[in-house]
């Protein structure tokens, strides 16, 4: 049986964990902490816009194509379009697997509606997001919770009015839900699954919903009886509820990352977090085993295959300094990347072409084996997964999470295949 270590905890790393356990192979996960999830908004996001962030991508996977044509360095350049779509579609049965269903519309990205009431695409998203689906004609009763911080239902509503979409904003006491004055969003989550709780919250919705209306409430609809919360409300109100992301920590985020390692525990795979790599071990071509910190002296885990999925430079797997000097924090690996400091941004800090600083990454071949600037490999037994990659502005593209659905598919079915 094959033994994987993967360093990172991610989406990249967690998705990588599924497929390489789920072919035979021993899995170990060993990361500094957890990844994006916990601040990302809990979609999905493959392709927003391309080629610039003006024109969104109307069909997913012809963007796609039009992306890997003129970008071949792109990590989806790596991959056949079949292989990427069939990424996605195992991600999606695994959500429902996990109990916490993933669901678009096969080629178009959704619309829903963000924290400050723009329209953002999504690929994929929780069933709870989907109801906002801003296709949809249904007029929204937008909810806030008074003292709740950063969720703001007037600004939201009215920045979905002037796009087009009836909406209007109306707010209850935040001592519906609890008496506490200052909580934050996992905290008023975890008030939700109360059963009274919630039947409060539902009695005082149903006297502010008007017939016809949808009800998009921020993103705290329960922490571990989600369905229970979303079920509950709607028969309270008669309406369909859906959840609008909030400012991290992002409950939507928080669950995915959850049931994705409940499941993964279930698979034999071993999560260690909050534990740093700091140092590794090689001979003739090969990692032996990785160090990671702890009070006494370092820990060695030791592997037949190592993948990296530590981030990209947003996500801590790249440093840099005021020299320009950048590097890949764990193997020292070959970066691509801006020759001088004076090359990381463009003039205009929002540009449409976006800035070089954000594609740096690793270069990696066919089988996302780490390579040099001449192509060769650098390790016999590593791999790379993930916002590590190189030639991607993923944040831009709205790709973040697409990119480690795929390139995680395409590392943990190789890695278990060895």
């Amino acid at each position: 049986m094959t033994e994987v270590v993967i360093i990172g905890a991610g989406l990249a790393g967690l998705v990588t964990a599924y497929h390489a356990a789920k072919n035979g192979a021993r899995v170990k996960i060993v990361a500094k902490g957890w990844g994006a999830t916990h601040w990302s908004a809990g979609t999905i996001d493959a392709l927003g816009y391309y080629p610039d962030e003006k024109s969104p991508a109307q069909n997913v996977f012809d963007s796609l194509d039009a992306l890997t044509h003129a970008e071949p360095n792109h990590p989806y350049a790596l991959i056949d379009r079949r292989a990427i779509a069939d990424a996605f579609a195992q991600f999606a049965a695994l959500t429902r697997e996990i109990g916490l269903p993933y669901e678009g519309n096969a080629t178009k990205n959704l619309w829903l509606p963000s924290p400050v009431g723009a329209a953002r695409p999504a690929f994929i998203a929780p069933r709870a997001q989907l109801t906002g689906d801003l296709s949809r004609q249904q007029p929204m009763l937008i909810v806030g919770l008074r003292g709740m911080r950063d969720f703001y239902p007037e600004l939201i509503a009215e920045n979905l009015s002037k796009q087009g979409h009836a909406a209007r904003a109306a707010f209850l006491p935040l001592d519906t839900i609890t008496a506490r004055h200052d909580s934050n969003t996992v905290q008023l989550a975890s008030t939700l699954d109360d059963t009274a709780t919630r039947a409060k919250l539902g009695g005082a919705l149903k006297q502010l919903v008007r017939a016809g209306e949808r009800i998009g409430l921020p993103a705290i609809l329960g922490m571990n009886v989600h369905d229970d919360v979303i079920g509950d409300l709607r028969d309270a109100t008669g309406a369909d509820i859906f959840e609008i992301p909030t400012l991290p920590p992002s409950v939507p985020g928080i669950r995915l990352n959850t049931a994705l390692n409940q499941h993964l525990q279930k698979l034999g795979v071993r999560v260690d977090v909050n534990m740093q790599v700091t140092a590794f071990h090689a001979e003739n071509g090969r990692i032996q085993y990785v160090e990671s910190e702890t009070s006494g002296r370092p820990l060695k885990h030791r592997g037949d295959v190592f993948v990296l999925a530590t981030g990209g430079i947003l996500g801590g797997g790249v440093n840099s300094d005021h020299t320009g000097k950048t590097w890949e924090v764990v193997f020292g690996l070959p970066l691509a990347a801006p020759a001088q400091r004076t090359d990381w941004f463009r003039t205009r800090f929002i540009d449409s072409q976006g800035h070089p600083v954000f594609r740096t990454g690793v270069r990696v071949n066919r089988d996302f084996q780490p390579v040099d600037a001449n192509g060769a490999r650098v390790f016999e037994n590593l791999y790379a997964a993930g916002g590590i990659l190189a030639h991607a502005d993923a944040i831009r593209e709205r790709s973040l999470e697409g990119i480690a659905i795929a390139t995680g598919t395409a590392v943990g079915k190789a890695t278990a295949d060895r």
